[in-house]
């Protein structure tokens, strides 16, 4: 090892000890308030440094500070840097002040002493800068922490090695992907329906990219397979009964045979104050819009909310979907008792892919949504108006999802050659507490047949939900909510299909949940009477994994 090599390595105690020692500086006695501290550097640093400050004196020995007393706890330290490297400097009127704040200038000052003598005693080559003492104590922690410093280098070895193989072969610098499974284990109960269906092992898996270019952008792209399909719900008559009641959240975008599908590109990003959302395929009008329902939506029908489609979302958001674009655009200022107000415009076509006739993006079903959202203290509220059309063949409340209608019944989905439908919505949410949530939806849907001789008709549908976050531990939630599915009263259809579900998610660990439920269903088929439906009832294990 060369000379100079040793005199750096000796030297470089004074250049440590003397970045401790104004560090101690800086932090002040241990007595000294946070506040006061904080106002001296504040006043340091608006002030001209007084001219006290700005000339430190250098000191031979430690015994020249007034202020500095053998009983002090680092007297020690200070001894031995004044008096074995020389750099350390006090003030003209003998005093250290080691208790008090350090201004910057003081820091660069006392730094600048040190390194002053460092240079010296490695230009000067002095003899005894490297004793035997030093040479002794250096080589004797070389061989008691050879075996350490061995492993140390092998582990910096290995790091950049990983590092690099990293670096290589990332997968991108602005997408992060998030995947989501679900088991769920179910059967449908009571009388006919319980005879024809049996209990079932059901999937879906979701693997989503999420990229974003400037931080407040995001493109979401997702990959979805699952083969999960709804129970016959049966009248008296063992006769399947055309109905999107009890449809579970996991079953939409199923493809029932675990096929994968790119079944969501969409796009969001600000512009101005405004936010924009741009859907390529897949987008939904609850990707947007606020439903007020904290604690049973789940933003993606995901398996993290309730367990069907109709506790998840008021059914006036299920209508259309697609490809299309919207816009929220806020107006309050977050001021006075009503506060996070917005505008909410959207439009989503379902056959804007195809050139064909009666498709594309506007001649095609599409569905156009306004809302205005208000917050008022604990309270959110929604107004919404749905616009759609409907071609021959169509369901109300599709969602786009490629199952047919996945919330309410016959009598309310389907429609007779093409149609027009004007819906409207008002949503509301509650929350006293972080241990208490109510929410609840109301819906009408006036339904006009495009063609002559066609028969409007009317849909309602409503419900009310009660949710109790972290009972039981946090991240648990026990919910139940309950309603009316989405109904059209008709002739032979008079009853109202109402809906009671209960579940409970129980969080495992930070990416497992279990969710037990069950689903209570009347009239699935708006039908009680003789040869209509008995009440059926659906219990579901849902596990949820998130990575």
């Amino acid at each position: 090892m060369s000379n100079i090599l040793w005199k750096s390595l000796v030297v470089s105690p004074a250049v440590l000890g003397a970045t401790l020692l104004v560090s101690s500086s800086a932090m002040a006695a241990p007595t000294a308030t946070k506040e006061a501290t904080t106002v001296e550097t504040r006043a340091t640093e608006v002030a001209p440094v007084s001219k006290e400050s700005q000339i430190l004196a250098q000191v031979t020995s430690v015994s020249q500070f007034s202020d500095v007393q053998p009983t002090d706890w680092a007297f020690q330290a200070l001894q031995s840097l004044v008096e074995r490297y020389g750099c350390i400097a006090g003030y003209p009127n003998g005093t250290f002040r080691g208790n008090r704040a350090l201004s910057r200038y003081e820091f660069a000052s006392g730094l600048n002493a040190c390194l002053d003598r460092v240079n010296e005693l490695i230009a000067t080559a002095t003899a005894d800068m490297v004793k035997k003492e030093d040479l002794a104590t250096l080589q004797r922690l070389q061989e008691e922490f050879s075996a350490e410093l061995a492993t140390l280098r092998g582990r910096v070895d290995a790091l950049e090695a990983r590092t690099t193989e990293l670096e290589a072969n990332q997968f991108s610098t602005t997408t992060k992907l998030k995947g989501e499974a679900i088991f769920a284990v179910s059967d449908a109960f009571s009388n006919e329906t319980g005879d024809a269906n049996n209990t079932v092992f059901q999937d879906r898996v979701r693997l989503t990219l999420e990229s974003s270019f400037t931080g407040k952008d995001l493109l979401t792209t997702r990959l979805a397979a699952g083969n999960a399909n709804g129970f016959s719900l049966r009248d008296k008559t063992n006769t399947p009964i055309a109905t999107a009641v009890g449809t579970q959240t996991f079953e939409v975008g199923s493809t029932g045979a675990n096929a994968v599908d790119i079944d969501k590109i969409t796009y969001q990003a600000p512009f101005g104050p405004a936010r924009v959302y741009i859907a390529a395929t897949g987008g939904q009008h609850s990707n947007y819009a606020a439903v007020n329902n904290p604690y049973f939506f789940d933003k993606t029908d995901g398996g993290n909310g309730a367990l069907t489609t109709f506790a998840s979302e008021s059914p006036i958001y299920r209508i259309g979907g697609g490809s299309g674009i919207a816009i929220n655009l806020p107006f309050s200022k977050g001021v006075g008792p009503i506060k996070g107000s917005s505008l909410t415009f959207g439009y989503l076509a379902s056959d804007a892919e195809s050139p064909g006739a009666n498709n594309g993006l506007f001649n095609g079903n599409y569905a156009a949504l306004g809302q205005v959202n208000f917050n008022v203290g604990k309270i959110g509220l929604a107004a919404t108006y749905v616009h759609g059309y409907h071609g021959t063949g169509s369901t109300l409340f599709d969602n786009d999802a490629g199952i047919g209608a996945v919330v309410g019944t016959s009598q309310a989905n389907v429609l007779t050659g093409a149609t027009s439908s004007n819906s409207y919505g008002i949503s509301a949410a509650f929350q006293p507490s972080n241990k208490l949530s109510i929410s609840g939806f109301v819906s009408y849907h006036n339904i006009v047949p495009e063609t002559v001789g066609g028969s409007d008709k009317e849909a309602w549908s409503y419900g009310v939900g009660l949710a109790l976050p972290d009972f039981g531990k946090p991240g648990n939630v026990l919910g139940v909510f309950g309603g009316a599915q989405p109904y059209s009263l008709t002739a032979g259809a008079g009853d109202i299909p109402y809906q009671v579900e209960g579940f409970y998610k129980y969080r495992v660990s930070e990416n497992i949940s279990v969710t037990p439920g069950i689903i209570w269903t009347t009239a699935p088929g708006q039908n009680s009477g003789v040869g209509g439906a008995n009440d059926a009832f659906i219990g579901t294990l849902r596990t949820t994994f998130t990575f």
